[in-house]
């Protein structure tokens, strides 16, 4: 079902992978330090994961971008991005299934990170080779290379501009068609700064997003940057499906309102949720 090539350079990543967790302290009380908590009275909603339904995820894929759209030839398709050095690639899926249907790899040197889809490209970012690619959402070929300042972990498309993060608190704009920053915004909560903001998805005029090293996702408001709602999204692998999975990371719009596709990185499952009170 998935690509045997990556699969046969599985260690690669994981040796990538332990290296990656000891720069980063993606320890278990690193990542409790990175969770955010919300105060009883700041009027943020706390938000649960329903489980819809579950399907088969390619465990070899260090997932870092996701998003659902409809590809000419393939119907209904995932679009996703994932990253390693040596490993990364940008490939269209079945979400049914998981079949890998088309995939491009990126340059050895090159860590992907988020993707999205505008109206006419497939934009591609990277971690800190500082370029993002534009590509042809067909074929999956780079029509452009464009450079930007700073790192970038996660992207998604409003319908109007590009929102992009860096791991910090800030999420950029840019201009879909040029790239070029056009402004910016803090993400608070209770007016608190919120960091390692990671993959995006923008759906109702709102930005969702993955904390890394967390099971967590906040929902942003691009305009002002408040956190509107908390989504505690922990406990959506069994135990023997976490063996060797990495955080969660992945999170894409689905078919029907309300709903949402998540996976993570090395993760052998992808879930199609709804969000819930607490």
């Amino acid at each position: 079902m998935f690509d045997e090539n990556r699969a046969a350079r599985r260690g690669l990543a994981l040796g990538t992978v332990g290296l990656l967790a000891l720069a980063g302290c993606s320890t278990g009380d690193a990542a409790a330090e990175e969770q955010v908590s919300v105060p009883e009275d700041a009027g943020v909603e706390e938000l649960a994961v329903e489980v819809v339904e579950s399907f088969d995820h390619d465990p070899d894929s260090f997932t870092q971008g996701l998003e659902l759209a409809e590809h000419p030839e393939f119907g209904t398709v995932l679009y996703e991005s994932a990253g390693l050095y040596g490993e990364s690639d940008v490939r269209i899926t079945d979400p049914a299934t998981g079949e890998v249907l088309v995939a491009q790899d990126l340059p050895a040197e090159q860590f992907a990170e988020g993707l999205t889809l505008t109206d006419r490209d497939l934009w591609q970012i990277t971690w800190q080779e500082h370029v993002a690619h534009r590509r042809d959402p067909v074929t999956l070929d780079v029509v452009e290379t464009v450079e930007y300042e700073g790192e970038g972990w996660g992207i998604c498309f409003d319908g109007a501009r590009l929102v992009m993060s860096d791991g910090s608190s800030t999420l950029r704009f840019r201009n879909p068609a040029t790239f070029e920053e056009t402004g910016s915004v803090e993400v608070t909560l209770d007016g608190e700064p919120v960091f390692q903001i990671n993959e995006l998805e923008c759906v109702g005029g709102q930005v969702w997003a993955n904390l890394w090293q967390t099971d967590q996702i906040v929902r942003i408001d691009p305009d002002t940057g408040e956190v509107g709602a908390v989504v505690e999204a922990s406990g959506l692998l069994g135990a023997d499906e976490s063996a060797g999975a990495d955080v969660l990371n992945g999170i894409a719009a689905a078919e029907a309102e309300g709903t949402f596709y998540l996976t993570g990185k090395l993760w052998p499952k992808l879930f199609l949720v709804r969000f819930v009170p607490a």
